[in-house]
């Protein structure tokens, strides 16, 4: 019986570390706001030194998008990872239930968007991930299609897909916004009925 590989106490402990960074950041930041918080502070309220937080972080707004790497591979892995026989959209579908979902329920989540949304700073840089994102969710889709990278359908789809978070925010029930968005996707658009 194959048993899962364990996680080894010194990535625990990464982990961990890491976390504890960005809560402080994220506190920190909801308190007094992005810009009059410094990176030192950030660190003494982790209980860590400035060199181990620029370990684990490469700057400030990183604070505040602290899985931005690991979420864009994510993105491509529902693409190149999905099983034989599902489709593109219905891999994005999914990937949206169980990773979208669970960040519109997090419980920090209205201090983590009150924070972006008060902080031209922290806007620029979603900006650009989203961007980045989009790129690559692009190539990944053109990829596994067999056409140019370039494709215009392609980078359409992609960027409709990184779009779901905000098409979904404020709606009573973001489950159901998220279906009716693929169901967009995988059969078109029609008219709603009144």
């Amino acid at each position: 019986m194959d048993q899962a590989p364990t996680v080894g106490r010194r990535e625990r402990k990464k982990a961990a570390t890491r976390q504890a960074i960005a809560d402080a950041a994220l506190r920190l930041f909801a308190e007094r706001g992005f810009d009059q918080v410094s990176i030192r502070e950030i660190a003494d309220a982790a209980d860590v030194a400035t060199t181990t937080l620029f370990k684990h972080f490469p700057g400030k707004e990183a604070l505040v998008f602290d899985e931005d790497e690991d979420k864009e591979a994510a993105l491509v892995a529902a693409v190149r990872d999905r099983p034989a026989g599902q489709s593109i959209v219905d891999a994005l579908r999914e990937h949206a239930r169980t990773v979208w979902l669970a960040v519109v329920n997090h419980p920090r989540r209205a201090e983590f968007v009150a924070v972006v949304n008060s902080t031209p700073a922290l806007q620029a840089y979603a900006e650009r991930m989203w961007a980045r994102h989009t790129e690559a969710l692009g190539v990944a889709i053109a990829d596994d299609l067999g056409v140019d990278r370039d494709d215009v359908s392609c980078r359409a789809l992609a960027r409709f897909v990184l779009d779901v978070p905000a098409l979904t925010r404020g709606h009573p029930d973001p489950r159901a916004a998220v279906e009716e968005i693929f169901d967009l996707l995988a059969h078109g658009w029609r008219p709603p009925v009144p």
